[in-house]
């Protein structure tokens, strides 16, 4: 029987998966960015939604409030992880849908920093090039903006 090649991988399917490459970063649709993002405190407080002052207080109450603005989807106490919510297409709150990037980059949260070190499958990425469309006007389309082509 043939292999079946995949063009993608699929985020639920680790086994579809790409060695990671830093490369594949410009050419992405930040496929990364659509999986769930586990933080502590301190991330919350890098990203400012979190006050360093309440750094003391009971998570278990941060998480409420949390939950209540829709920051956060879940909390738990054992280990002390917020997961923060995405928006309804599974994109993480702070990636913007036009350009796929990402609005916090500078204060984004450790997960975010080390991926891919560390996730589901360390050193793999769920890669998914960017979608390239060719013009009749001699020029390369893709989500990144418009590239000359060479003939």
């Amino acid at each position: 029987m043939k292999p079946t090649l995949i063009a993608a991988a699929e985020l639920d399917r680790i086994e579809t998966w790409q060695k990671y490459s830093s490369y594949m970063c410009g050419g992405c649709i930040s496929s990364c960015c659509t999986l769930p993002v586990e933080v502590k405190i301190k991330d919350l407080i890098r990203i400012g939604i979190v006050d360093e002052f309440e750094q003391g207080d009971n998570p278990k109450n941060i998480a409420k409030r949390l939950q209540k603005e829709g920051v956060v989807e879940r909390f738990n106490q054992k280990s002390g992880i917020f997961t923060l919510q995405r928006m309804s297409n599974n994109d993480c709150l702070y990636l913007d849908r036009k350009s796929r990037l990402c609005t916090i980059y500078d204060k984004r949260p450790d997960t975010c920093r080390n991926h891919p070190k560390i996730g589901p499958r360390p050193g793999y990425c769920a890669y998914k090039p960017k979608e390239v469309v060719r013009e009749s006007t001699g020029t390369l389309n893709s989500n990144s903006g418009r590239v000359p082509l060479k003939f």
